[in-house]
Order: structure tokens, then C-alpha cells, then sequence
């Protein structure tokens, strides 16, 4: 049984989008740099690879390495930055190069079925950058839980500080402020 290759990019963009994105760990500018230069070089070779090929066959693999690149760089960029905003670029970024290099394949049809590949594979990016979205959006949800979280605690330990009086409850209130980082 062979499947369509808008099948496959629907496949790719799911088990994408199921792997979360890899935690990231904050690293040196040094390591950051390096990181970028080997982006630029793999990307270098594996553009230079695609020289052996031709017609569709070798703007696909251009299209794969394009997209190869631009998700690197995008999980090098949450690597140095830890930025939820980051984190969800990268799953952006997935999806728009499984988008572009799945599009890309579709030239090899025409017609009808070529309509149908890029139409398939428009709808399983769209699917992805929605999941994309409520991953954000689940995200900000979560920050906003915790601040709410913390605040509700510092009210708590604010209001046993009342109990004390004069150097204590001084002392009590600028401990709670530290505690949950109120100014």
C-alpha cells in the first residue's frame, strides 16, 4: 500500500507536534556562536548535495535542506533563549518547512492530484500551526495560573505578618516580599 506524499507530511507534522520541544538549556554565547556556525555549514552541504540531482528532485532536497536549517536555527534560538515565545517558534518553524517541502513534492504531479497534494498539505500546516497556537496559548494560561498562585500566596503570608507588630511584622512582610519577589 503506497501513500500520497501530503499523507506522509500529515504524518511528519503530527509526530512533530507530538514530541514537545526538547527543554531548553541556556547556553553560553560561545556555544550559541558555534552552534550557528555548524547551522551554516550543514546547511553548505547539504545544499551542495543536491547539486547531483535534478528537475524536482533537486528543488525538493533544496527545500529540505532550507527547511533543515530554519528549524536548527529555530531550536538553537530556544536553546540560548529558554523563551516560551521560542519554544513556540519552533513548532512554528516545523510546520511551515513540512508545509514548503511537502508543497514542493507536489510538483511532480499534475493536474487534479496536484491540486489535492498542495491543498493536503496546506490543511496538515494549518492543523499544525493551530496546535502551534494552543500550545501558546495553553502556555500563557499556565504562567498566568502561576503568577495568580504566587500573588494568593504572598496575600496568605502577608496577612499572618498582621498577626505581629512592630520589628517582627517589619521583618515578617520584607521576608514575604523576598519570598514570592514583590517589590
Amino acid at each position: 500500500m503506497t501513500h500520497s506524499p501530503s499523507l506522509r507530511l500529515a504524518f511528519l507534522c503530527l509526530s512533530l507536534l507530538a514530541v514537545s520541544a526538547t527543554q531548553a538549556q541556556n547556553m553560553s554565547k560561545p556555544d550559541y556562536k558555534a552552534g550557528k556556525t555548524r547551522i551554516s555549514e550543514t546547511y553548505a552541504a547539504d545544499k551542495a548535495a543536491c547539486q547531483s540531482q535534478s528537475g524536482n528532485a533537486k528543488d525538493v532536497c533544496k527545500e529540505e535542506a532550507k527547511g533543515k536549517e530554519k528549524v536548527a536555527r529555530a531550536e538553537l534560538e530556544y536553546s540560548y533563549s529558554s523563551k516560551a515565545a521560542d519554544a513556540n517558534k519552533v513548532l512554528v518553524v516545523k510546520a511551515k518547512a513540512a508545509y514548503e517541502v511537502a508543497k514542493e513534492k507536489c510538483d511532480d504531479l499534475a493536474g487534479n492530484a496536484k491540486n489535492v497534494c498542495v491543498q493536503e498539505a496546506k490543511s496538515a500546516e494549518q492543523k499544525a500551526l493551530a496546535d502551534a497556537k494552543l500550545g501558546k496559548d495553553i502556555g500563557e494560561a499556565k504562567k498566568d495560573a502561576a503568577s495568580e498562585k504566587v500573588d494568593a500566596n504572598y496575600k496568605l503570608a502577608h496577612e499572618k505578618c498582621d498577626a505581629l507588630a512592630g520589628d517582627a511584622k517589619a521583618s515578617c512582610v520584607a521576608a514575604a516580599k523576598a519570598k514570592f519577589g514583590k517589590n
